[in-house]
């Protein structure tokens, strides 16, 4: 008798974790419009918000932050091979 073997859903751990990279890659702007708009609830406290200067040394440390994510991501992605 032959019996009928099951197919397994397998991916190749390659092309399993280049699809993870490039998710990341797709998800990452939405994370730092996110982080972004944080300064805004920013409150000390006593009704005041806190200084400009503050707000803008956190929204360029975020950019920062995500331009060195973005390059240590993309260093691991390989151009696909096939067209979609």
């Amino acid at each position: 008798m032959n019996q009928i073997k099951k197919s397994q859903l397998f991916l190749e751990r390659k092309s399993y974790r280049q699809r993870r990279l490039r998710d990341a890659v797709r998800i990452l702007p939405v994370f730092g419009a996110i982080l972004w708009f944080v300064p805004l609830m920013w409150n000390t406290g006593d009704g005041t918000s806190t200084s400009n200067a503050d707000a803008m040394l956190y929204v360029f440390g975020v950019w920062i932050v995500l331009i060195v994510v973005c390059a240590l991501i993309t260093r691991g992605l390989k151009p696909e091979t096939e067209p979609k």
